[in-house]
């Protein structure tokens, strides 16, 4: 039996240099990352539940928009999302602002936008963001009406 040797192509790069670019570019956008990660921080500092809670009206589907601009404002991780979420619903919000917000502080966050061009392009974040914004309305909208139906 002949043992059937693979050839490497002349156009694969060899391992070490596509880790060496990779690394290259990760250095090239470390500083816009620490520039979100710093920003994100002082959002989750400066931004209370109490502020918020001062923003919402009692309109369901004002309340919705309102919950998904604050929530892509005020992004950051999910986990902080759902205690701010809780205090929001203690304080007498509606489940569809809550649910929008949830929503949008996990999936929008218009913070990371300048390193989302950066590394996908303007195209692809303007489509993604946008279409993220009408999903995070639409399923705010379905949750809480299921949540009413189930109780």
């Amino acid at each position: 039996m002949e043992k059937k040797q693979r050839k490497q192509s002349p156009q694969r790069p060899a391992f070490l240099k596509v880790l060496q670019k990779s690394g290259l570019s990760f250095l090239a956008m470390a500083p816009l990352l620490l520039g979100v990660i710093g920003l994100v921080g002082l959002f989750q500092v400066l931004v209370t539940p109490k502020m918020l809670t001062s923003l919402f009206q009692g309109n369901s589907l004002l309340d919705t928009l309102i919950g998904t601009m604050s929530g892509a404002i005020a992004a950051g991780n999910p986990i902080v999302s759902y205690l701010i979420g809780g205090e929001l619903l203690e304080q007498g919000i509606s489940l569809y602002a809550v649910s929008a917000f949830i929503l949008s502080w996990v999936t929008l966050g218009f913070i990371q936008l300048p390193a989302e061009v950066e590394v996908f392009g303007g195209r692809f974040t303007l489509y993604r963001n946008i279409l993220s914004f009408v999903f995070t309305m639409l399923i705010a909208v379905l949750t809480t009406l299921s949540l009413q139906g189930l109780s």
